[in-house]
């Protein structure tokens, strides 16, 4: 490779040098976290089961796999496990070479990365290799999973479809890399006949899922800077699909809705987030790099309500789960809100360490900290 290019860490943390604000004589720091006021809890939160991994979560890109009645979960050290999703029994385990990402889980195989940029796909039932193929680059993301088709995103910016049943490649797309990246990826979504993907330049693609023909693409946003910093603009969230509109966000950029149908984006506004937004309750739900909530109606698009009761307090993606919204902090709180109003109705202390990432599956949902826990919740 020709080009050159650079991750930063947690980036939110390294741009500042903890801006100070003088009040009333007293030393403000406007990026410490907001301390957790008294509520009244309405829906409390019940713990199902627990499991400890190995290892440090701190890209939280190791997120659970789903499957029928089976979840899969897999740490950095290359430790591959199934379980009984609703009792938390293990099922098979399997070690491999230290992982770069979480578990892919879907028409009857798991899918994972190693850190040498092995794709590796097993048996569900039994954990046995099916094949495994060298991309050339890490692939910091789940893989997307079709009868007849993976799909990963390297860290290179490359796209690439492998045949489910032998990981021949079927076809790639190379985007255009930015020298200055969050260390962080999206996972490609397929849906239908396209697969669906943002890249790090801060750009949606769709492309055919059989060919990897390039359908049509769109600007989630513009770099608008003058410095490489300024012009970090990477999508590092999964897009989400609704009928015929695809909702992106990405850092130092927009929330944006675009439209299959005039394959064009037909409303933006400025806001910077790791995180894919939620669409629940007739709102898009958006968490910001700071941690402020911001929603819009999903119908007008006007702005909504905002929060700051978590400001900086290092969330994770939020969830929509029984008709609320969830997220985790830094202190391993997990924090249930009504998304009608951003009112916090529920809350409850799951770990010492951050909550990392959310999913959902069934009647329960799912934390992972940053010391690969995972947790079996419900409300």
């Amino acid at each position: 490779m020709n080009f050159k290019y650079f991750y930063i860490f947690f980036f939110f943390t390294l741009t500042s040098c903890s801006t100070l604000k003088f009040w009333e004589g007293s030393e403000i720091d406007i990026d410490e976290p907001m301390e957790l006021s008294d509520i009244q809890i309405s829906i409390p939160v019940k713990s199902n089961w627990k499991i400890q991994l190995s290892g440090e979560n701190d890209l939280g890109n190791f997120v659970p796999g789903f499957s029928q009645e089976k979840l899969f979960f897999a740490d950095i050290t290359g430790a591959i496990n199934a379980y009984a999703a609703n009792s938390g029994n293990l099922l098979w385990s399997k070690k491999y070479n230290e992982l770069s990402s979480g578990i892919a889980a879907g028409f009857g195989v798991v899918v994972v990365s190693d850190k040498m940029g092995n794709v590796v796909t097993l048996d569900q039932n039994d954990g046995s290799e099916i094949w495994s193929i060298n991309v050339k680059a890490r692939v910091l993301s789940k893989a997307a999973i079709d009868a007849s088709a993976i799909l990963v995103k390297t860290s290179a910016g490359e796209l690439i479809a492998l045949n489910k049943s032998d990981g021949e490649i079927l076809w790639s797309y190379r985007s255009q890399l930015p020298l200055l990246t969050v260390r962080g990826s999206s996972s490609p979504v397929i849906n239908e006949d396209k697969v669906i993907a943002t890249f790090d330049n801060g750009r949606l693609g769709v492309f055919q899922l059989s060919t990897g023909f390039p359908i049509w693409d769109g600007a989630i946003s513009y770099v608008s800077g003058t410095s490489e910093l300024e012009n970090l603009i990477d999508a590092d969230s999964d897009p989400v699909i609704q009928g015929s509109l695809i909702y992106t966000t990405n850092y130092q950029g927009n929330v944006s809705i675009f439209d299959q149908a005039q394959k064009r984006a037909i409303w933006k506004s400025e806001s910077s987030s790791f995180y894919s937004p939620v669409i629940t309750k007739g709102l898009i739900i958006v968490i910001e790099d700071n941690s402020k909530i911001v929603t819009f109606s999903n119908k007008t698009l006007e702005s909504s309500w905002t929060s700051g009761s978590l400001l900086n307090r290092n969330l994770s993606n939020p969830i929509a789960y029984k008709g609320n919204l969830i997220v985790g902090d830094y202190e391993g709180f997990i924090h249930i809100i009504n998304p009608v109003n951003g009112k916090i109705i529920g809350r409850k202390n799951v770990s010492k360490n951050p909550i990392k990432s959310l999913s959902s599956r069934g009647d329960s949902f799912f934390a992972v900290d940053e010391k690969f826990n995972l947790f079996s919740l419900t409300i």
